[in-house]
């Protein structure tokens, strides 16, 4: 029984008001691996790199006892790369370069030794890639948690709409659930994606928070304030990582225990903005993690006297 993450593995060059770095590991398969590693044992990574990305860089996810079988190494070729500036206010940035290279032609490959996949993540990748990763499974796995983006509404909208009649969960953000619905509210427009075919939907709010919609029920997750914020990079795909290696973790999907797996997914996240790339995320204590988990608890933990 495994834990399969689809997504990139690739470098990054972050400026944000706290400095600048030059090109360090990221990728959404990165992030989220690395969060999950700390909830579940068995982290298996799909994605494709270039003979660039080196034995050093892998070994961040591999001290971490992520599998990486599954992650192709293209003789001669560059990684995917991206660089970004962040504003002040850090919720909004500039792209200035990304470079697909080997991710141009990513075709993902399903090691044997992933086909015990129960808990799958599907990162925000063409949904071909992600649809083709459903096809090549030989059993459908126990919960598939879905990531997408704007982008993929506006140039695949019709094969995005077969991949989400396959899932389990969608998460995306407001922005993204009210164009996917066509409905501003985000109560309608939870109601119309959840025909779609996910059975829970994740919006997620950045430093609002997020909200859960599923089972008839409504969940709105407060998000940690943080006095220093250095680098937003990666943080909702921390949040999916240890969102889903939660519910690996625990075995049982149902709506309370989602409400908790946001929790943890948060609690991930607001470790990851606390330095650049991943450095926060390498080395975790499991007592840093539940001091962070009390925090969160303690924001909208209240009583009522009547």
């Amino acid at each position: 029984m495994s834990l399969v993450i689809v997504g990139t593995v690739a470098f990054d060059a972050i400026e944000t008001p706290f400095g600048k770095t030059d090109k360090i590991v990221g990728g959404a398969a990165t992030f989220a691996g690395l969060a999950a590693s700390y909830l579940f044992p068995e982290v298996k990574l799909i994605s494709v790199i270039g003979e660039d990305f080196g034995e050093d860089n892998l070994n961040i996810l591999k001290s971490r006892g992520i599998q990486v079988e599954g992650v192709e190494i293209i003789p001669g070729g560059k990684s995917f790369f991206w660089s970004g500036k962040y504003h002040n206010d850090m919720n909004s940035r500039d792209t200035l370069i990304t470079e697909l290279n080997v991710l141009a032609d990513f075709d993902p490959k399903i090691p044997a030794s992933y086909q015990d996949c129960e808990y799958l993540l599907l990162g925000n990748l063409t949904p071909a890639v992600q649809m083709a990763t459903l096809d090549r499974l030989e059993n459908k796995p126990k919960l598939v948690v879905l990531d997408t983006m704007n982008f993929w509404m506006d140039v695949a909208m019709d094969e995005l709409r077969e991949v989400l009649k396959r899932v389990d969960v969608l998460t995306i953000n407001d922005a993204e659930a009210r164009q996917l619905s066509g409905e501003y509210s985000l109560v309608k427009a939870a109601d119309k994606i959840l025909q779609m075919g996910p059975k829970y939907l994740i919006i997620k709010k950045g430093e609002h928070g997020a909200l859960l919609f599923g089972e008839g029920q409504i969940f709105s997750a407060p998000a940690l304030p943080l006095a220093d914020v250095f680098d937003p990079t990666g943080a909702g795909d921390s949040f999916a990582g240890g969102f889903i290696g939660y519910l690996a973790k625990l075995q049982s999907i149902n709506f309370a225990n989602m409400k908790n797996a946001i929790i943890f997914g948060s609690a991930l996240a607001s470790f990851c903005v606390e330095k650049f790339g991943t450095e926060r995320l390498e080395n975790l204590t499991q007592e840093e993690i539940s001091n962070r988990i009390k925090e969160f608890v303690n924001l909208s933990k209240f009583e009522i006297s009547e």
